[in-house]
């Protein structure tokens, strides 16, 4: 089995294919020896397991979850690394690669299809373009998974995983606490990768719930007052819904206060229970 976090390997690998990096995917290959074993452990991957990892780039972390999962589904949106993960996956049979945008795929039906009795859990390095858009998805999609453990921007991760109602929340910070339980395992510095970015990374997992936080009659009505509320977040609750949302003031700030909400709070101050009754109430 190639040593795909080895500078030379990946050079060769590359070379062999004609492959240059992609700026608009935000390809980064991970170099550090440490972090794919350590990540595929923690993100829940074993026997009677199934995994989908997207953006397997060429293949290092896949070759960690093949491993240890009983089956692995990579979806890759780069056709060039098609070949490529031929090569560098070929020990393996437990390991399937879809030449997919994940963001088109129903991953209901995938899960169906390739993982019938196994837990099913997700486990990417994901690019830094697209970390919101993929997680988000993940979650409505009302997924029978397990986890999701994914490497994202160091930023990003630390207001994934902040406290709601504390400054570093976000509208992401909601809505990932509504579906899941974020912990932030290890941090990935910029160095870890080839070409190196300007930023650290972390790594995190999301716990998912069985149910829900709220049983919500018009979950899509929750989060376009969560994406309101924190759409101008230097402004009050007040100010940026009514602005978000083209709704007069005096018919928010009574909405507000009905929902035991300081119409001169900021977003970043209110709890889930506070989104929650302002949604049932908009």
């Amino acid at each position: 089995m190639k040593k795909l976090s080895d500078i030379g390997t990946i050079k060769d690998i590359l070379s062999r294919y004609g492959f240059n990096f992609s700026k608009g995917l935000g390809q980064n290959f991970l170099i550090n020896p440490s972090v794919c074993p350590r990540m595929a452990e923690m993100s829940g991957a074993g026997e009677g397991v199934g995994v989908i990892e997207i953006g397997p780039g060429i293949g290092v972390l896949t070759q960690e979850l093949c491993s240890i999962a009983d089956k692995v589904v990579a979806v890759e949106i780069d056709k060039r690394l098609i070949p490529v993960l031929g090569e560098t996956l070929s020990d393996f049979d437990n390991v399937k690669v879809i030449n997919r945008d994940v963001m088109e795929l129903d991953l209901n039906a995938l899960i169906e299809k390739e993982f019938k009795g196994m837990k099913v859990v997700v486990c990417a390095n994901l690019p830094y373009y697209i970390t919101s858009p993929v997680i988000m998805k993940l979650l409505e999609d009302n997924l029978p998974i397990e986890a999701i453990t994914v490497m994202v921007q160091k930023e990003a991760a630390l207001r994934i995983c902040a406290e709601v109602g504390t400054r570093q929340s976000g509208a992401v910070t909601v809505a990932v606490n509504f579906y899941s339980k974020p912990e932030l395992l290890f941090g990935v510095s910029a160095g870890s990768f080839m070409p190196a970015p300007k930023v650290d990374s972390a790594v995190i997992r999301l716990n998912i719930y069985k149910e829900p936080l709220f049983k919500l009659d018009d979950s899509k009505k929750f989060f376009t007052v969560v994406r309101a509320a924190f759409a101008q977040r230097r402004k009050t609750v007040l100010n940026s819904i009514s602005s978000s949302l083209g709704l007069e003031k005096s018919v928010v700030n009574e909405l507000l206060l009905k929902s035991g909400v300081n119409p001169q709070a900021r977003a970043e101050k209110l709890s889930m229970e506070d989104f929650y009754n302002i949604s049932t109430l908009i």
